[in-house]
């Protein structure tokens, strides 16, 4: 169904990203984030303070939906219109499932974890542990009987 045939309940139950699909599927070219959000926005009759509230909110959901590619000019497409380009090495031989992974899965950076933090509780710890050494005095038991 198109959006201008769909009443304003009936938009106002589709989520901001199922309105993107529908409206980049009907004008059949992509669009920028303020462009689409601003088109969003006059079907969801927000005002100037909505739109500028709710449009990072917006560009996230868009970020994270997998039905959208952002190009390299800046706007927002169909993923479905657009080919990924894998470059392999010819000595190398990639599995069709590896590649439904590099597809589908965004890269992740591994984290690096600092040795040296770690190394310096261990430091502290045994720091305190000879100061409090320091401050120890052996009483023989047999004095100690002898004083009371």
């Amino acid at each position: 169904m198109k959006l201008n045939q769909m009443t304003k309940e009936e938009i106002e139950l589709l989520s901001y990203t199922d309105l993107t699909y529908l409206l980049l599927t009907e004008h059949k070219k992509s669009m920028n984030t303020p462009t689409i959000f601003r088109k969003i926005s006059d079907l969801l009759e927000y005002s100037e303070d909505e739109y500028t509230a709710k449009i990072g909110d917006y560009y996230t959901s868009l970020t994270i939906d997998k039905r959208f590619v952002l190009l390299d000019n800046n706007e927002w497409d169909i993923r479905d219109r657009h080919s990924v380009e894998l470059v392999v090495d010819d000595d190398e031989e990639i599995t069709d499932e590896e590649v439904e992974e590099i597809v589908e899965e965004p890269a992740s950076i591994p984290v690096e974890e600092e040795d040296e933090d770690i190394d310096a509780i261990d430091d502290d710890e045994s720091l305190e542990e000879e100061n409090d050494l320091d401050e120890l005095s052996i009483i023989p038991d047999d004095d100690d009987e002898e004083e009371s």
